[in-house]
């Protein structure tokens, strides 16, 4: 039996069914569907449509969904086309008559949307929750390695030594970025769509305030056609989700280069590696690879849909069922990158000295020798092309620079120190640079962001945790 079954004079094909069911990929939107059904009913009880009695027995047949749901024993019918359809045939079978006026003053259209917006807002804020341990297993990494310092790359070049602490608080403050806009992101899609119907509200007496505060949300919707139709957070969170990936893949990028026996900056832990299937001297950085891959798929994902969207008049439009597979995909995929890169980079071993010598290459400091010389008041772009020159002539006469800068009439003895060992990496001082004074500043205010953004993911989280009866985690 479908909704609609009263219009249509026979039964849908087959074929059809098979075509637009989405019951396979949104049965995971099913506890979400019995949030908002219940704050439906008790709605309608509000506002006089249902009396306390009728109220009460739907209220028990959902309470007993949800049970047979968590045990296992719900059975779908094969006319389930989805998860909205299977929940509402079950609790009418439960609660007998008072079962048809479960949908009273809603339509599938506001259903799903607030249906998918409440899982949408829970699914970003744990996703938010493991880029705050990933930033934190970052910042631990960072206090380790101390006045460890490598190469810092430009066009994969070398060139300026930084602190290791530095190199991995960059990808902390990215990964900052991602958490504050995924924030931001559920602070927006924090509204209703419940009583805007399948477009235009109702002539019932519907109370669209007490139903959104029921669910936790900060406010209803302003217009029921936008309401229906807007999918905006949805292509929000697809973005939030891929731009994450992307930060992820240039974490993984960088973890496959360093275990790299070209490199050898990090060690990978036997348990966040693979083999090799024929050559048995291999070690494979393959949790990286795969969280540098999985970026492309999270792109085409947001792509997708807003393709999907540029197209579509208002209203509603079933083009938007085409919202919720990719959406899933990208939490899941974001949700596993995030985790296994978090252990891979706890337990990874840096080769602090294979960083340092490599960073120790006179030429590192070549940047240094110039501003030395502006310091003496000579112009930069002077002083650039007389260091620039010394380099050159260091490789092509093969003679170290060190000799060469010692030769030179503006610079001798007294520039030569810049060359020696872990030198220029200190010379770093202004805000937000890569030496130890202002990194160690950095350090103090990157962990201080933590704890904002904990208490921010936190207050988030309260919003609709203490509405479901939901337990609340501290981040």
């Amino acid at each position: 039996m479908t909704l609609w079954e009263g219009r249509l004079g026979s039964s849908t094909a087959d074929e059809v069914m098979a075509f637009t069911s989405s019951l396979h990929f949104d049965r995971r939107l099913a506890a979400d569907d019995l949030v908002g059904t219940r704050a439906h009913v008790q709605g309608l009880a509000h506002a006089g449509i249902l009396d306390k009695e009728e109220a009460a027995v739907l209220l028990a047949a959902l309470a007993r969904v949800e049970e047979e749901l968590a045990g296992g024993s719900f059975v779908f019918a094969p006319g389930d086309e989805d998860i909205h359809t299977a929940l509402e045939r079950r609790v009418t079978e439960i609660a007998g008559e008072v079962g048809a006026k479960l949908h009273t003053g809603r339509s599938r259209n506001d259903q799903v949307a607030t249906a998918l917006r409440l899982w949408t807002r829970r699914e970003l804020l744990q996703v938010g929750r493991g880029l705050l341990e990933l930033q934190r297993a970052l910042s631990m990494r960072a206090e380790e390695a101390g006045e460890a310092y490598l190469p810092g790359y430009t066009h994969l070049q070398r060139a300026q030594p930084v602190l290791v602490s530095h190199h991995l608080l960059a990808h902390g403050w990215a990964l900052a970025r991602d958490l504050d806009r995924m924030i931001h992101t559920v602070d927006r899609l924090d509204v209703s769509p419940l009583g805007a119907g399948a477009l235009a509200g109702s002539s019932l007496p519907l109370v669209p305030d007490f139903v959104a505060a029921e669910m936790g949300f900060s406010r209803r919707f302003e217009n029921s056609l936008d309401a229906v139709s807007d999918r905006d957070f949805v292509a929000e969170a697809l973005f939030d989700l891929a731009l994450v990936a992307v930060h992820l893949s240039r974490i993984g990028e960088e973890m496959v280069l360093w275990s790299s026996e070209e490199f050898g900056f990090v060690m990978l832990d036997d348990a966040y590696a693979t083999g090799s299937s024929m050559l048995p001297q291999k070690k494979n950085a393959d949790v990286a690879e795969l969280a540098r891959a999985k970026a492309g798929r999270l792109i085409g994902n947001l792509t997708g849909f807003l393709a999907i969207l540029k197209g579509l008049p208002l209203s509603y439009n079933r083009d938007l069922q085409e919202d919720k597979e990719p959406l899933f995909d990208a939490v899941d995929q974001v949700s596993l990158a995030i985790g296994a890169l978090t252990g891979m980079v706890l337990s990874a071993t840096f080769v602090f000295d294979r960083m340092q010598a490599a960073a120790d290459g006179p030429a590192a400091a070549a940047v240094d020798l110039a501003e030395w010389l502006v310091e003496r008041s000579m112009p930069f772009r002077q002083a650039h092309s007389i260091v620039g020159g010394l380099v050159r002539d260091s490789i092509e006469r093969g003679v170290p620079l060190g000799e060469l800068v010692q030769a030179h009439p503006a610079l001798g003895t007294e520039a030569l120190v810049l060359l020696e060992p872990g030198v220029a990496v200190t010379r770093r001082t202004t805000p937000g640079g890569a030496g130890p004074a202002v990194v160690a500043a950095q350090m103090d205010r990157f962990r201080h962001r933590l704890e904002v953004d904990a208490e921010r993911l936190s207050h988030a989280y309260e919003g609709w945790s203490t509405t479901r009866g939901d337990e609340k985690t501290q981040s």
